[in-house]
């Protein structure tokens, strides 16, 4: 029996065991083709405003490389998820309170160090990931950008993606590229992952009704992926500011235009889920995750 088989029974136990009338976390995993397009800044702001709207919401920073989120936050984490596998740190030790009530998980060297896990800290992540559910109403998964592997790894175990994309031509042929890869890849499945795209730092609403044609449409005829247009969020001097004061701008500078826009996608965000309602929770992704490491392991 390969370890995949082992990690794919081992987890389907936990479910078992924990199938009485659990709450599973609406997750959604935020990415881009490129880097530098917004991405840690919309799901910063997008995690207070969703927040605002009754919801308990908790940001996992999956980029081990560039820590954006705690930056835009000014939130210098004490502890990571590698703390919470290796070191005896538990759930409420590294989740970092962040504003207006949201939670924050710096995934720091865990992410990198979860291919490596034995069967007793399997074990010990699903339970914890089952408590994480229990905790969050929503989880934002902050991605690295661009075709990496653990990038890829983390969107194709994914069951609903928020794609964030500028209309800069180097950010349009990067996205296209990063759908092009995942849709090569075997633990990837169109029908079961709902993908959103939003249009960011755009000049005017048919700028960014045109940058969905040239993404979305082309997407949809070529790879046979489905996007869901979800809103545009205009460029804003203001974001810059926001920025470079770490506090996000739904904050500091509410009543902005970004402010407004990212409003209404929260809106639209929360519509789509009444629509859907079924959840599917943090443990499965990261179970996805590690079934697919271990497969790639195995070959």
């Amino acid at each position: 029996m390969d370890q995949a088989e082992q990690l794919r029974m081992l987890v389907n136990k936990q479910q078992s065991e924990q199938k009485k009338a659990r709450k599973v976390s609406r997750v959604i995993t935020v990415t881009s083709g490129k880097g530098g397009v917004g991405k840690s800044t919309l799901t910063v702001n997008l995690a207070i405003q969703l927040s605002r709207l009754g919801k308990k919401v908790i940001i996992l920073d999956a980029d081990f490389g560039l820590a954006n989120v705690e930056v835009m936050l000014g939130i210098r984490p004490d502890y990571n998820l590698a703390d919470l596998m290796f070191r005896g740190k538990d759930l409420k030790d590294i989740i970092m309170p962040g504003p207006e009530n949201i939670g924050f998980i710096s995934g720091g060297s865990g992410i990198q160090e979860l291919s490596r896990l034995t069967r007793e800290q399997v074990v010990y992540l699903v339970q914890k990931l089952y408590e994480l559910d229990e905790m969050a109403d929503i989880i934002l998964v902050d991605t690295g950008a661009g075709i990496a592997d653990t990038v890829l790894e983390f969107v194709s175990a994914s069951n609903e993606v928020l794609l964030v994309a500028t209309s800069e031509p180097t950010s349009i042929t990067d996205a296209y590229a990063l759908l092009k890869t995942l849709n090569r890849k075997s633990g990837f499945s169109k029908d079961d992952t709902k993908i959103h795209m939003v249009a960011n730092r755009i000049e005017s609403e048919e700028e960014g009704d045109n940058l969905y044609k040239k993404l979305g449409l082309v997407v949809e005829k070529f790879l046979n992926i489905g996007i869901e247009y979800i809103g545009a969020i205009p460029n804003d001097t203001n974001c810059g500011k926001a920025i470079m004061q770490q506090e996000p701008i739904i904050i500091s500078q509410p009543n902005s235009p970004s402010s407004k826009a990212i409003c209404k996608i929260a809106d639209k965000l929360l519509d789509i889920r009444r629509e859907n309602a079924e959840g599917k929770g943090i443990a499965l992704l990261f179970n996805r995750w590690m079934k697919s490491i271990y497969r790639k392991k195995k070959n």
